[in-house]
């Protein structure tokens, strides 16, 4: 593929991928002002999270099929048309139970943009040309948690935390304009012929009979666990415990983002020079390390907010070699199926964070501790499982193939 070419796909499926998490990171600010206004306490105000990832992920389950069946673009259309009303809902809710529903809602439409466009780097590419353009999506996809924190604080300043919802309204409405004039579409005709729904559920059953195929999911949904611990519990603890203000929280939150994006770059580079799956070792296992670190130091007793950055900031730029390589090596073997397979890794992956966020949401106190036990947690389980699944493979960079 034709190197402006290549960057204008990864811009474009960067962007839609990101709707879904820009919902998210950019109404994360506003989480005490949401309890304050709508007399809500903090449990119930981290529910309106939950139920949003709970959907983004089931969600994905029905987009995936359909869009093996019908061609990629016509459920984004409808995804995105779903969530667009559904902000709306959000930006009116007189009480937390309503922004609860509506959030359910939001997560059902933003889910399209989640599982499709893996989808279509599948259709267009594998191995280490796979590995660069999922990076670069991971790139635009990244901007979200820099640039999302600070939009939804200054909306908050001016407008309160409703604005956050009408500009999420705005960015769904540009969602549906750039999958019309831009997108096209990857999936032919002559490849849907043999889709449909039993075809989904016999592929359903295979993806869940590959023990690689899950483990590699598991992996990703480790690391991606304990950054979904880190989001809902960090407004509380950085906010009121360490004191931030929402703008230097937001500040915060995007350095982490920072590190993300900038060890994502390097995936294609060190795949095509260490291999693929050595490239999953090494990251999970130091990010591993680190979090076992920060864990003990909060044991010990420590409380400074310097070390809970720095130690996170390093495990971040691990955790972005680890998600998009394994997501790479999932959809390896499913090319056929690939609109099914991914669908399936972010549903494992967005539940398996909803379960974090919910069992760790049981014991928060607003203070450091049961959340750094959360991601500490969720990263050694991914050390366990990268072992488990990848600890005889050989590590050789894979064969490219192009579809």
């Amino acid at each position: 593929m034709h190197s402006s070419r290549f960057f204008k796909m990864a811009l474009i499926l960067g962007l839609l991928s990101a709707i879904g998490p820009f919902a998210i990171d950019m109404y994360l600010p506003a989480l005490p002002a949401i309890g304050q206004s709508l007399g809500a306490d903090v449990s119930a105000v981290q529910l309106s999270l939950t139920a949003f990832f709970l959907s983004l992920g089931v969600g994905q389950l029905l987009y995936g099929p359909v869009s093996d069946m019908l061609g990629r673009k016509p459920p984004l259309y409808f995804g995105l048309v779903v969530f667009t009303a559904a902000s709306v809902g959000c930006a009116t809710a007189t009480n937390i139970e309503t922004l609860i529903a509506f959030r359910f809602i939001q997560g059902l439409g933003a889910a399209a943009g989640m599982a499709i466009p893996r989808a279509v780097v599948r259709d267009l590419h594998t191995g280490n040309d796979a590995a660069r353009l999922m990076s670069l999506l991971m790139l635009v996809f990244s901007v979200s948690p820099i640039l999302a924190p600070l939009a939804g604080s200054a909306v908050i300043a001016v407008t309160g935390w409703r604005g956050v919802f009408w500009a999420v309204t705005l960015v769904g409405l540009a969602g549906l304009v750039l999958i019309y004039t831009m997108l096209d579409e990857t999936r032919p005709v002559s490849e849907r012929v043999e889709s449909n729904l039993g075809s989904a559920l016999r592929a359903y059953g295979v993806l869940l009979r590959d023990t690689h195929y899950l483990g590699l999911v598991f992996i990703g949904s480790s690391a991606m666990a304990g950054f979904f611990v880190y989001l809902a519990g960090s407004p509380f603890v950085l906010i009121n415990h360490y004191g931030l203000t929402p703008t230097m929280y937001s500040l915060a939150f995007s350095v982490n983002a920072v590190a993300f994006i900038g060890a994502a770059q390097f995936t294609g580079t060190l795949g095509e020079r260490f291999g693929l799956v050595h490239v999953v070792k090494m990251a999970a296992s130091a990010s591993g390390v680190v979090m076992f670190a920060m864990l003990a130091y909060y044991l010990a007793g420590g409380d400074q907010l310097a070390v809970l950055m720095v130690l996170y900031f390093i495990a971040s730029a691990f955790m972005g070699l680890v998600i998009p390589t394994t997501s790479v090596l999932a959809l390896e073997k499913h090319g056929a199926i690939a609109g099914t397979a991914s669908a399936l890794l972010g549903t494992l992956q967005m539940l398996t964070g909803a379960a974090a966020m919910g069992v760790v949401g049981l014991f928060s106190n607003g203070k450091p501790l049961p959340m750094v036990v959360g991601m500490a947690t969720g990263a050694l389980i991914g050390v366990a499982l990268t072992w488990g699944t990848l600890g005889g493979t050989p590590s050789s960079a894979p064969k490219q193939q192009h579809c």
